[in-house]
């Protein structure tokens, strides 16, 4: 069996960052494990820019912010193996892994980051009438279908979903000539960044219907056209609001899944709101020496807070195989509904902690408000918050004297 102090699953932003964090902290026995044939993760397929600008001060596409992060990697001389897949993830952190060269191999890690990224919801989980003909992708699928094979999937579009992807996607299909003739949403809001909903489909006139599905697919070789309708409060669709759009191909943008069967596998503890690992502020999981960080946590607006989230981990990382690491306390943060949830979900040390949270619908005029009880520790208002952009609050460590429990919530003024 091979040793090695640290093992990282995944050569995407957030593997390399923590790989990157991890050395500069001192730990140079490192192994990142990477199931394709470059490190970049998804980033190799997100030719548009508006990366790098929070990180390195700069407009980037995606395969320029992941080459600086993998010449930082080989400058290091960071090991990384590719091409190679992870089976398994023991609570001991043993790691099984395979590759065409060495067959099947064990690791023993002292510790073991898990960034694997994130999936697609398939058209599957959707359950919409029809046949299953050819014509209906992921937006992600799309993207790497133009981006990098040079294929236009289709010249008449409707796009299911207002995440970032289909939003990117409502742009990349148009400048390749293809006509998109809407982007339904099933909720009265957009779960992308403003910026994307200004950039990607106004300025190009693409139509965005909000509180719109897709109920129906018609065709059976190719898809012939898309039945959509409004939906009503329960977001069930109203029958005589169905409207027949001719199009030959669907794409979906419905949700982005944490890929975390080795975190299953391995006893970590998953939030069933986020469906990813449930983490202290070292982004530590319920299982000692196993950190999370990226989209396999939770999913992410940008990849410069992918990079400061996977820092955070690595450098966690070393000071635990260093014996650093110890629970002072364990505070758990609750939430109020109109906060969804919280990354991390508990503090285990008396340190200052940046809380990332996302919220259940669009507010207005509100108060972030974090509480002991019914002691107020901390007030900030906004004007909007929305799903669709990840919010922060700053817990110092002052404020958690004396707390067992921190609850973080929206007051609307």
């Amino acid at each position: 069996m091979i040793n090695k102090d640290l093992v990282i699953i995944g050569g995407g932003p957030a593997g390399m960052s923590a790989a990157i964090a991890a050395y500069e902290s001192g730990i140079s026995d490192i192994l990142i494990i990477e199931r394709d044939s470059h490190l970049g993760g998804i980033l190799q397929q997100c030719i548009h820019n508006g990366f790098g600008l929070h990180k390195f001060k700069e407009e980037l596409t995606g395969p320029e912010y992941a080459y600086k992060l993998e010449c930082k990697v080989n400058e290091l001389n960071i090991p990384h193996i590719l091409d190679t897949m992870v089976l398994e993830v023991s609570p001991e952190k043993v790691v099984t892994a395979t590759n065409e060269k060495d067959g099947i191999f064990k690791i023993q890690a002292k510790a073991v980051i898990l960034a694997m990224g994130c999936r697609e919801r398939s058209k599957g989980a959707l359950n919409i009438a029809g046949e299953r003909p050819a014509g209906i992708y992921s937006a992600g699928t799309a993207q790497k279908f133009v981006n990098m094979k040079g294929y236009l999937p289709g010249k008449k579009v409707v796009i299911l979903g207002s995440g970032d992807i289909g939003l990117i996607m409502a742009r990349r299909m148009t400048l390749e000539g293809a006509k998109v003739e809407a982007v339904c949403e099933l909720m009265p809001y957009s779960g992308g960044l403003a910026r994307n909903i200004e950039q990607c489909l106004n300025d190009f006139n693409i139509p965005l219907k909000l509180s719109h599905t897709v109920v129906e697919i018609e065709g059976k070789e190719r898809v012939t056209g898309v039945k959509i309708a409004k939906v009503d409060e329960n977001r069930c669709p109203i029958p005589e609001t169905i409207e027949y759009i001719p199009c030959d191909t669907l794409l979906l943008s419905v949700g982005l899944i944490p890929e975390n069967e080795l975190s299953k596998d391995a006893g970590v503890a998953l939030s069933r709101i986020t469906s990813g690992a449930v983490v202290d502020q070292n982004r530590q999981t319920s299982v000692e020496g196993i950190f999370a960080c990226g989209n396999v946590l939770h999913v992410h607006d940008l990849a410069d807070f992918v990079s400061d989230e996977a820092e955070i981990a690595g450098i966690a990382a070393a000071e635990y195989i260093r014996g650093n690491i110890s629970n002072e306390t364990e505070i758990n943060l609750k939430t109020d509904g109109k906060v969804r949830y919280t990354v991390p979900q508990k503090i285990t040390a008396y340190t200052d902690t940046t809380v990332y949270f996302r919220v259940s619908d669009v507010f207005r005029n509100v108060k972030v408000v974090v509480k002991n009880g019914d002691k107020v520790l901390f007030e900030k208002k906004k004007q909007k918050v929305a799903p669709g952009e990840m919010e922060t609050v700053k817990i110092t460590k002052d404020m958690l004297e004396n707390v067992n429990e921190l609850k973080i919530g929206l007051e609307v003024l």
